[in-house]
């Protein structure tokens, strides 16, 4: 099972896993305050895809297919992910203050189909 969150939110015993999957690290938080179990940096969007986005919910199509692409090609990346997935629950944990409109969201998607 996989459930995201925001980083920022308060770290729980049924969170599972915590996976950040965001590029840059959540500002003004400590790895103490994040209980972050893995931080996998290589599937966040490249950072041209991100600035390209810039969070604009009319551009969320486009931003899922361009970053669907660049998880493709990094397929090893998310092995683990899936495999943990399968087992047990893993929260995908992001930084931006848009909850519906985020990479974790369209990660979320990508390896629920892959499941």
């Amino acid at each position: 099972m996989i459930q995201i969150k925001r980083v920022y939110a308060p770290a729980l015993k049924q969170d599972g896993e915590r996976v950040l999957v965001d590029r840059l690290w959540p500002r003004g938080l400590t790895k103490e305050k994040a209980k972050i179990d893995f931080w996998v940096k290589d599937i966040a969007p490249s950072d041209h895809l991100r600035k390209w986005y810039g969070h604009q919910p009319q551009k969320w199509p486009e931003f899922k297919k361009l970053y669907f692409h660049e998880l493709s090609m990094h397929k090893d990346a998310l092995k683990p992910l899936i495999a943990e997935a399968k087992k047990e629950k893993i929260t995908l944990l992001y930084g931006a203050k848009d909850e519906w409109f985020n990479n974790a969201v369209a990660l979320k998607e990508y390896i629920e189909r892959k499941l």
